[in-house]
């Protein structure tokens, strides 16, 4: 049996694609630090979700030095996908620090790792935030990223950066995938959906940044984790040769960038109208200014990721949001 090793496994992200590779027959690890960042209850909701014969949890900081080693030590994985990080823009501005700890020292030590025990795949997770105050749209792999409007975006450009070295270096096969404001059942409480519904549902006012100014490339869980799967296939080639003018291919190492999201941009105030109609209630809109470190709009261009993993149909906003306030009611029972 394959095995993976997949770090955030109680997280949003983490806990969907755990049950995708098991579904695929993979034996499956899961590590998670099951930090307070938000509602530990609800990760561990998610984490009595996967128990089964195909599923081991380890809990613990990917930071820690030597965890990560002597887990790939005593695993032997196939793939690693590397989830676990400090999430939030805003939150950044705030506690610097663990974003830091989590999302370099603990990269640092993944790859370290995975430098002496290697996997067939590593395949790490970063953000469409590292396009920063790019305003070319829609956002391309190959698209200059050097100006992060976040402390979190820099960290995971820094991930970017530090995992190309070992790929060059250690001949590590390494995808990097950016993502775009993913959402569905069992999501973050932190994102603009769950903060949402859960104030229209209690009759609060819902606090909608840039006055609604903004546009965000919408990424329904199912489809980004098919793009996972998909993409853990064939490992990126180390000759350099890139197979397509749009690949982001490196030309020294076996490293590539994949956009995963919807290439449909949606006005803000149009995914609230979707939590109002799947709600049946009407939203008491807070118009504020833009937050610090906070971008206007994203926009992926999906060409490569559709050149690797072939076409994948994308869920319609108001399917996935209708999706996400039906758990919602049933998980809180309202």
């Amino acid at each position: 049996m394959p095995k993976a090793l997949v770090t955030g496994a109680a997280g949003f992200i983490g806990f969907h694609l755990c049950r995708r590779l098991s579904a695929e027959g993979f034996e499956v690890v899961g590590l998670d630090a099951m930090t307070d960042y938000y509602d530990v209850s609800l990760k561990q909701a998610r984490l009595d979700l996967l128990q089964g014969p195909d599923f081991s949890f380890v809990q613990g900081r990917v930071e820690e030095p030597g965890l990560l080693m002597r887990l790939f030590s005593e695993q032997r994985f196939d793939l690693v996908f590397h989830l676990a990080a400090q999430a939030g823009v805003r939150h950044s501005i705030e506690v610097p620090r663990d974003y830091l700890d989590s999302n370099i020292v603990g990269s640092f030590e993944l790859l370290e790792a995975a430098r002496a025990y290697p996997p067939r795949h590593l395949l790490l997770a970063s953000t469409s935030s590292a396009y920063g105050a790019n305003t070319e749209m829609p956002y391309r792999e190959t698209m200059r990223a050097d100006h992060q409007m976040s402390f979190y975006a820099a960290t995971k450009k820094a991930t970017e950066a530090m995992a190309h070295s070992y790929a060059h270096l250690f001949a590590l096969p390494t995808t990097m995938f950016r993502f775009f404001t993913v959402y569905g059942p069992w999501g973050r409480p932190d994102m603009a959906l769950f903060k949402f519904t859960r104030a229209i549902l209690n009759g609060d006012p819902i606090d909608v940044y840039n006055f609604g100014d903004m546009k965000r490339d919408f990424t329904y869980i199912d489809n980004l984790v098919e793009a996972l799967w998909r993409l853990a296939g064939p490992p990126p080639p180390p000759d350099g040769k890139s197979f397509c003018a749009e690949d982001s291919l490196s030309p020294v190492a076996p490293w590539r960038i994949v956009n995963i999201g919807n290439s449909q941009p949606v006005q803000l105030t149009d995914f609230i109208a979707a939590i109002e109609a799947a709600t049946g209630r009407s939203a008491d809109r807070n118009l504020i200014p833009m937050q610090p470190g906070d971008v206007p709009a994203t926009w992926a261009d999906t060409m490569l990721l559709t050149r690797l993993a072939g076409p994948i149909t994308p869920i319609p906003v108001d399917k996935g949001v209708q999706c996400f306030v039906d758990w919602y009611r049933e998980y809180y029972d309202c």
